[in-house]
């Protein structure tokens, strides 16, 4: 069953297509050398396009031949500064070439690269170096202040002081890859490096979760089954590489020999004029919001898939992308942890525009109640998740929750009777008002589909009656305008009494991290309207 599917599923993507025989025997020699972690997928990708342009970003094109070559030599540049198999490799970069020649090049090593969050204050990075036992970090040149602002920093020819990292800014980064040179043939490490995702850390030092390497084509079927990705398509990933999301696009794109197209930072004028050109765009749905604000364009009958994670997408976002750019917008609810839970193609969207879809090949979604027992359809319980690609646990031992061997989220959530799944919201977010459990993401997609509101989050604030209300902050459309009290009698039609928000605040923006995650906990209710 499982070899007839991924032979189907390879097929039906083009990556089955016939080519220069030897191209393919060194292509599959490739992976077989080096596994299906993102140093064997570069190289299978070499082997076979050599030629084909392997990523675009602001400085340069890049083929995968010269990716290739430039990772080794990096490795190499690295090893001879005491970088061994096993170190941590901190990589603190915005979405480049240079990323991904550097995210490659330690793992090329055997070293563990470790994705750094650019949102990060200086505290934060410097909480991060300690915990996570850095022995280098890359970075872009813009960071450098945020590391060290009151030091001299050491070069990348200088050990630091006594338990700080190698520091490599840009400069320092091409003067490792010609200190590397040509070399000779790369083995594989006897130890392949794994990458470490840090989670969001909206507050304190986040933690890291290791990252397993695929085992086979398995993993890879099961996303491109379901979201439509093809054999040398140009993909524009406009989600963070260091996050999970950015991360995966990376490791889908390397394997279908995709041509990578990369911008330093999020601009939605410049992504909607880019997106006539390419075949697929990976966001996070906050860009969708932006892309959405701007005024409408020529159809693009080239886009064929807009695939979006990390965050909520919101039931009337996705209905309105939808209308303006296509039936092409895919939803793939996931998590660091748990990589992916389900996927939500344009069909599910359409019939149940709040949905997180179904869960794709070889994973099992379950929802369960406060005795660890499955819920009926429509009931709202925890969920938990198998699959091959779960974390293979935190950097600093932390517990995760389990259940008979799934893995639970933090999620709450419930499956309709078609088995499309929904999620409800955190469970740490869940609000208990006058003793009914309230699910602010139900109320903020309630929200969302007033015309005037561009974005909406609740939260729970202290109450003497009820224990808790809520609290809406709203942000308005240019130019609209709306009355409190109307936002009020909006939720009364539609909600129960203690669904209704006792406080509604309106502001410029909601505080968000490099990710688009809503920072709730800067939220406070001291403007009430």
């Amino acid at each position: 069953m499982d070899l007839t599917f991924v032979a189907t599923t390879m097929a039906r993507r083009g990556l089955l297509t016939p080519g220069h025989p030897g191209r393919i025997v060194r292509q599959f020699a490739a992976l077989g050398r080096w596994g299906f972690g993102l140093a064997g997928e570069l190289r299978q990708a070499a082997a076979r396009s050599p030629g084909r342009i392997a990523v675009v970003d602001d400085e340069r094109r890049v083929t995968y031949a010269d990716l290739l070559s430039r990772s080794e030599r990096l490795a190499a540049g690295l090893a001879a500064r005491g970088i061994a198999p096993g170190d941590r490799v901190g990589l603190l970069c915005r979405n480049s070439a240079r990323m991904i020649e550097s995210l490659i090049g330690v793992t090329t090593l055997g070293a563990d690269p470790v994705l750094v969050n650019t949102g990060l204050s200086a505290h934060q990075l410097a909480g991060v170096v300690t915990d996570q036992d850095l022995r280098a970090l890359i970075h872009d040149d813009e960071f450098g202040p945020r590391l060290d602002p009151a030091a001299d920093p050491p070069r990348s020819d200088e050990q630091g002081p006594a338990g700080s990292p190698l520091r490599i800014g840009e400069q320092d980064l091409e003067r490792l890859i010609e200190l590397g040179g040509a070399g000779p043939d790369v083995r594989p490490p006897r130890r392949p490096g794994r990458t470490i995702v840090l989670t969001s850390g909206t507050t304190g030092t986040p933690k890291g979760a290791r990252r397993p390497t695929p085992g086979g084509f398995r993993p890879l079927c099961s996303v491109i089954d379901r979201i439509p990705l093809r054999a040398g398509d140009r993909v524009l990933i406009a989600a963070p590489l260091f996050h999970t999301w950015g991360f995966a696009g990376l490791q889908i794109a390397l394997a279908l020999r995709a041509t990578i197209v990369l911008h330093r930072r999020f601009d939605a004028a410049r992504t909607d004029a880019a997106l006539a050109d390419v075949d697929a765009l990976v966001a996070v749905p906050v860009m969708l919001q932006q892309l959405m604000e701007l005024e409408p364009r020529a159809a693009r009958p080239g886009l064929r898939v807009a695939a979006v994670s990390g965050s909520a997408l919101p039931g009337s976002l996705a209905t309105r992308f939808m209308d303006r750019y296509g039936d092409v917008l895919y939803n793939l609810y996931g998590s660091t942890e748990a990589s992916w839970v389900s996927i939500a193609t344009p069909q599910d969207l359409r019939a149940a525009p709040g949905t997180a879809g179904r869960p794709p090949f070889g994973t099992t979604v379950k929802v369960l109640g406060d005795d660890g027992r499955e819920v009926p359809a429509g009931t709202t319980g925890r969920l938990f998740v198998v699959n091959e690609m779960l974390f293979e646990g935190y950097t600093n031992s932390a517990e995760s929750r389990t259940s008979d061997g799934l893995l639970g989220t933090g999620d709450l959530g419930h499956a309709d009777e078609d088995g499309r799944l929904f999620v409800d919201g955190r469970e740490d977010d869940m609000i208990v008002s006058g003793g009914e459990n309230v699910y602010p993401a139900e109320i903020e997609g309630l929200l969302a589909d007033l015309p005037q509101v561009r974005e909406a989050a609740v939260i729970g604030v202290p109450d003497d009656g009820y224990g808790q209300r809520l609290a809406a902050y709203l942000v308005l459309r240019d130019g609209a305008r709306l009355d409190p009290d109307k936002v009020r009698e909006h939720v009364r039609r539609h909600r129960a009494r203690f669904c209704v928000p006792r406080d509604v605040i309106f502001l410029e923006s909601l505080p968000r991290n490099a990710t688009g995650k809503i920072l709730t906990r800067e939220l406070r209710p001291e403007a009430a309207g």
